[in-house]
């Protein structure tokens, strides 16, 4: 066998392990979440890029306990709480989730829209949300969990387009490594909204219950054909998956502060509220190439973000009140889950008919997420210490220590944005 014929056989069966941790860390970067990146970098200039760099051992250690929490105990982390927990906690758990995904959902379709529309001007945005909302809806239903995994694995390569993007406008080097390395913080109402905005859309709690879910899909996809047995190979090549995953969204977040950070705050544009006026901004100061890579790469994430979260509210519900769920399962087998889905699309899509702000959703749910993951992720690092729950897959003092440190970071991070809030004008 030849080096071409080797390579391309190592490429194919890292592809093949590359699972549920590479879809979670690509949806993480929805639109919702490009908007807070591109919000900060038209604010700050690249004052907040070491966010991504600080980011991502955060949110790789919890997504790694998250999909651990699955693969353990066969159930999402849903299930894992209401076996284990007192309903109470269950409860509070899914009265903050619901409202903050619909929102997120809602301004994802929105952004799908408009950004459809400057592509396509003569048709309006409403019409695309809708489309894309149809198509988002028959694509969840109606495919079996095996194709929606492989869609949305292939659908993760269309945002190599934000590693470009950068690259096509002139870049000062030096200035990037000191704004990597070196991180600025302003204790004001305005810059700590944002940071509170990328904590929460990066380290976001539907990504939690998604990851969990999916390895109990993986695991089921796995069982009908052998009986698993969980080991530390398993979770090695689990772990594996994950940090790719979160290496990929962190590479992501990283270049669209860095875009946004050298071209619109540079270029004199300080105040981004939607991911299409991000758009629009870049045509004029880095040209049409960027403005077009930029644009098709908010749709494509559109497509990966809006089922995870869906399938993510649909789970934590169905798992709730012990309700047939999957979605390796047709419709007519868990007709509760896939309803859930549903209206939580038409739930988000009406946000668009009744007045409401895509621009003040998309805050809401970026500062709800950075609110409420802290209190997700005690009990997350509460459930996988737990022997009587993981056995000897319980975290590992390094899993741990990020944890507690992802844990601190975000609680400083709310407090701080709350006291700010409480005390100035």
């Amino acid at each position: 066998m030849n080096n071409k014929a080797k390579l391309k056989n190592k490429l194919g069966s890292f592809w093949k392990l590359l699972g549920p941790g590479l879809v979670t860390g690509a949806s993480d970067d929805d639109p919702s979440g490009i908007a807070t990146y591109s919000q900060a970098g038209a604010a700050y200039g690249l004052s907040t890029l070491w966010t991504a760099l600080i980011a991502f051992p955060l949110m790789t250690a919890i997504q790694q306990m998250c999909a651990r929490i699955g693969l353990v105990t066969s159930h999402g982390l849903t299930g894992a709480l209401k076996n284990n927990y007192p309903r109470p906690i269950l409860y509070l758990m899914l009265l903050f989730s619901f409202p903050a995904i619909v929102l997120n959902i809602g301004a994802d379709i929105a952004g799908m829209g408009a950004v459809g529309n400057l592509l396509f001007p003569s048709i309006d945005s409403t019409y695309f949300s809708v489309l894309f909302t149809a198509i988002l809806l028959g694509f969840i239903i109606y495919l079996p969990y095996q194709k929606i995994a492989a869609i949305l694995k292939y659908l993760c390569i269309v945002m190599l387009v934000y590693f470009i993007v950068p690259f096509l406008y002139k870049q000062d080097l030096i200035q990037i490594l000191q704004s990597t390395l070196i991180p600025t913080v302003k204790f004001d109402k305005e810059f700590m909204s944002v940071l509170v905005g990328i904590l929460g859309t990066t380290i976001s709690p539907y990504l939690f219950f998604w990851q969990a879910s999916m390895e109990v899909e993986e695991r089921n996809k796995i069982e009908n054909k052998k009986h698993l047995i969980v080991n530390k190979k398993i979770i090695q090549e689990i772990n594996e998956d994950v940090d790719f995953g979160m290496t990929f969204s962190g590479f992501v977040m990283y270049f669209i502060i860095l875009t946004t950070g050298t071209v619109l705050y540079a270029g004199g544009i300080h105040q981004i509220d939607t991911v299409e006026q991000a758009a629009i901004a870049l045509k004029p100061l880095a040209g049409n190439l960027s403005y077009l890579l930029f644009a098709v790469g908010i749709i494509g994430t559109g497509l990966i973000a809006i089922p995870v979260l869906s399938g993510s509210l649909s789970y934590i519900i169905t798992e709730t009140f012990g309700w047939e769920q999957g979605l390796d399962k047709k419709f007519h087998e868990a007709k509760a889950f896939y309803t859930i889905i549903g209206i939580s699309l038409l739930l988000g899509l009406s946000l668009n008919y009744i007045g409401f702000s895509p621009v003040k959703a998309l805050i809401y749910t970026a500062i709800l997420y950075g609110l409420t993951a802290p209190v997700l992720i005690a009990v997350i690092l509460h459930i996988s210490n737990n022997r009587k729950v993981m056995g000897r897959f319980t975290n590992t003092k390094i899993a741990n220590f990020f944890g507690f440190t992802t844990l601190l970071v975000m609680t400083a991070a709310a407090v701080t944005l709350l006291f700010l809030q409480l005390t100035t004008d």
